[in-house]
């Protein structure tokens, strides 16, 4: 599959960035523009995600194809890579399964470990919308309210709903399909061999993704790992400490 693409910049070495569950490449637009500056820059939509397109099968192996098979398309031979949540999983895997496709890597708040079910609320709002009863993005997020208390998240979600030609709502994801793969979205990580290569993971403080009793699972797929933490960041810990968040990467990637 190739995925659609958005390429923020043409010069110096390639840095592909891939977003999490629920999301679009578009997320990571002001990032983007910030390394740009430095890097070729890509951003990704994942399958059943932004304007990719809707394809049954969302297990680490097919996401990571996906990435594969696009990069095959732009000619890309190997790239720097940056992935947030699902995005980073999808990384990860790409590093364990072709580790010559990728060079420095970035996961950022994320762990290679099988998680708990974790979202049964925010699936259950977005289901609880009846978008052909719904005028206006306040209308959804007053619906959603009632199952998503924090209004960042709900606006990160509500993102998703777009009008057809028709001017009605539709969503821009495929909600369907990531519901009923979900269990493969928050599986773990195996591999016959580690990766090799340097990997810089980040953390948010108040994060719950990448725990001390997880760092023996990632040392062991990605020994030359380093695990840096952000101060009073969360899940979503490269929108709320931008230039910190960046700092780190330039100096990740550059040494």
């Amino acid at each position: 599959m190739k995925l659609f693409y958005k390429q923020y910049s043409e010069s110096g070495n390639p840095l592909i960035i891939l977003h999490g569950l629920f999301g679009n490449q578009g997320n990571w637009g002001q990032h983007a523009k910030i390394f740009a500056n430095t890097f070729a820059v890509y951003g990704f939509d994942h399958r059943n995600h932004g304007r990719s397109e809707w394809e049954k099968g969302m297990s680490y192996s097919a996401l990571a194809g996906d990435v594969l098979d696009t990069m095959k398309l732009l000619n890309i031979e190997n790239s720097h890579f940056i992935g947030h949540s699902m995005g980073g999983k999808t990384a990860m895997q790409l590093a364990l399964l072709n580790p010559e496709k990728v060079n420095r890597l970035v996961v950022v708040d994320i762990a290679p470990v099988q998680y708990k079910p974790h979202h049964n609320e925010i699936f259950a709002g977005l289901e609880s919308l009846n978008l052909d009863l719904i005028d206006n993005r306040q209308d959804a997020d007053e619906i959603l309210q009632e199952y998503v208390d924090e209004k960042g998240v709900r606006d990160f979600l509500l993102a998703n709903l777009q009008k057809d030609e028709e001017g009605n709502f539709t969503w821009r994801m495929d909600l369907d399909s990531i519901r009923d793969e979900y269990d493969n979205l928050i599986s773990g990580l195996e591999a016959d061999a580690p990766f090799d290569g340097k990997v810089l993971f980040v953390k948010g403080e108040s994060s719950s993704y990448i725990l001390k009793k997880y760092e023996k699972k990632i040392m062991h797929l990605f020994p030359n790992a380093d695990i840096q933490e952000i101060k009073d960041a969360g899940h979503w810990v490269h929108t709320e400490e931008p230039e910190l968040f960046q700092s780190m990467v330039y100096k990740f990637i550059k040494d």
